[in-house]
């Protein structure tokens, strides 16, 4: 904006308006001195050179008030359609953590966490990707798809399991998060086979486990859970969170295998075990509903679960599970 002087000596700032552009243009045509036309329309002397260096017509050096005034009127309008990410290493970074599967607040947010040199927010990629790079959308979590609606009431008979404990008794150290080896467990099934998978989530640090299984069976679920929880050590395996699914029918044999203790949702309350299910979602980025799990192999599976587990997560302060899990890791030592 261009130094307009008042009576007091008192600086503020405001845009030439087209009525002093007409005087410029006239007193300039009269071989008045700047100075002059600036002490006549109250400005500063060196905002008017400025307004005729900036707005004059190139072809021949001449300042007309309308050319001027729509030259004006085009630099602000581009001002508000400024580049959304400057720099093109900064493009790259965030190119590079959508094809990761982060999200455009976890690529921020991690900007910030590392105190990286050029850093930017989430709004600003995704009005980047919007505006300039359409072809990342397909990178967004959700990109294009509809929430779906409820369950109505024709809802299927709950299943029974022998000697279930409702959530509403689990520890409060597992409700706030504030300890270690608390985990969730779900499947994800597959439409095109029984193949099915098995996935587990430690609630504070979000560490996941994913295992593939020959069917959605409780001695197949028994025996991922065994194998995968019992490689940890006591402290990181405390309590297990279900749904009502048959497949957790054999949660006592896990139990006594493990030394854990389990929990079941409320029927119909899958979103009570909300860190599971969330993670599901991250899993569908790489395996798409309609994807036969059967064709999947173990690398496949264990590279999904390499960049879960190493992807920065906003609730963790942008710090990745494994980082998080070896802070709390060194802080009990």
């Amino acid at each position: 904006m261009q130094e307009k002087y008042t009576t007091n000596s008192e600086k503020r700032y405001s845009h030439f308006s087209h009525e002093e552009r007409e005087i410029i243009m006239l007193r300039l045509q009269n071989n008045i001195s700047k100075r002059k036309i600036a002490r006549e329309i109250n400005r500063n002397p060196t905002s008017i050179i400025r307004e005729i260096n900036r707005n004059h017509d190139r072809r021949n050096g001449e300042y007309r008030a309308l050319l001027a005034q729509k030259k004006a009127e085009t630099r602000k309008k581009n001002a508000s359609c400024r580049e959304r990410l400057k720099t093109h290493s900064l493009q790259e970074k965030v190119e590079k953590g959508l094809h990761e599967g982060w999200s455009p607040e976890q690529i921020a947010g991690r900007m910030k966490l590392k105190k990286e040199k050029h850093t930017t927010n989430h709004e600003s990629i995704y009005l980047w990707i919007y505006n300039d790079r359409p072809d990342l959308t397909e990178y967004l979590v959700y990109s294009g798809k509809k929430r779906r609606k409820r369950a109505g009431k024709n809802r299927k008979r709950v299943q029974r399991i022998p000697n279930r404990t409702p959530i509403e008794e689990r520890p409060e150290a597992a409700h706030s998060r504030q300890e270690s080896g608390h985990w969730e467990a779900d499947t994800a099934v597959s439409r095109q086979s029984k193949t099915a998978l098995s996935i587990m989530t430690e609630r504070k640090h979000k560490l996941t486990f994913i295992s593939k299984l020959t069917g959605k069976t409780a001695f197949e679920m028994k025996r991922a859970l065994t194998k995968r929880l019992g490689r940890l050590p006591r402290r990181l395996r405390r309590t297990i969170t279900y749904d009502n699914g048959l497949e957790n029918a054999l949660h006592e044999e896990t139990n006594k295998i493990l030394n854990t203790k389990s929990y079941f949702c409320n029927p119909y309350h899958s979103w009570e075990k909300g860190t599971v299910e969330n993670t599901i979602g991250l899993i569908r980025q790489y395996l798409p509903k309609k994807t036969d799990f059967n064709l999947i192999d173990k690398k496949e599976i264990y590279d999904i679960e390499y960049a879960l587990n190493n992807r920065p997560r906003k609730c963790l302060g942008y710090l990745t599970p494994l980082e998080s899990l070896k802070r709390d890791v060194a802080l009990h030592h």
